[in-house]
């Protein structure tokens, strides 16, 4: 019998701690397949944040440089001067990218670090308790918005990729989900589009990943999954922000 699926080499065998029907194993997945396809595990190193994801380095087999919070794109770009050959990804959530995170990341996208940051927009502060995040919607109800997030009082969901887009130095940004089938194949499709700007040296990419939360939303998997094709993907539309690449999408 011919094999066609099997656990990406750069993939560790260990269970994922997440919450059952959470969008990071997915993205994790993703990710491996992705740097083994492109034969990059010898030399990519990746940078995960306190949060969520802050054990990332029990799963991918590659190097990993933990960062403080919100600091990834700062340590991610002392790790590519000093090493330009190494391919340098971050890996970020809302809650750190968007909040803590903003002044690191705006500028290393203005500059045109060569670099990738995988964003994932969950529209909460995962780990901590589900509190209000930047990305959170307007009227969502979180552990410090119980009535809901009121634009008056907390301001409006800040659209990060929209930002980032404006700097002169990002030159691919795209926004996915991992929501259905076919939303997962598409966010692969552009994770190596962004890794591939990397290694043309192209400058700054980053691939927003809207991630279902079940836990935090008080949902089950299957209703967190429509919420964000009917509700979060309205605030927060799916396609590409920025492309300035000039390569051609593979099929």
């Amino acid at each position: 019998m011919k094999k066609v699926y099997s656990r990406p080499k750069s993939l560790k065998r260990n269970p994922f701690h997440y919450c059952p029907g959470c969008g990071h194993s997915v993205i994790h997945r993703l990710i491996a397949e992705v740097i083994d396809e492109m034969d990059l595990q010898d030399k990519a190193i990746g940078i995960p944040p306190p949060g969520c994801s802050v054990f990332a380095h029990h799963y991918f087999d590659v190097d990993m440089a933990e960062s403080a919070h919100g600091r990834e794109a700062a340590v991610a770009t002392g790790i590519k001067r000093a090493f330009p050959e190494a391919f340098v990804f971050t890996y970020q959530g809302d809650g750190d990218l968007a909040a803590i995170g903003t002044a690191e990341t705006i500028h290393a996208a203005n500059r045109g670090e060569k670099m990738t940051a995988i964003f994932i927009n969950n529209a909460v502060y995962g780990m901590t308790g589900g509190q209000m995040a930047p990305t959170t919607l307007s009227s969502m109800k979180t552990t410090t918005t119980p009535y809901g997030r009121d634009v008056e009082i907390e301001g409006y969901p800040i659209k990060i990729s929209e930002m980032l887009a404006l700097t002169r130095g990002a030159v691919y940004i795209e926004r996915t989900a991992v929501n259905s089938p076919a939303n997962i194949r598409k966010t692969k499709k552009a994770i190596r589009k962004a890794f591939q700007s990397q290694l043309d040296n192209l400058g700054f990419s980053l691939v927003e990943i809207l991630s279902p939360c079940p836990t935090n939303w008080r949902m089950e998997p299957l209703e967190s999954w429509r919420w964000i094709d009917e509700v979060m993907a309205v605030e927060f539309p799916l396609g590409v922000i920025k492309d300035v690449t000039g390569s051609k999408d593979a099929d």
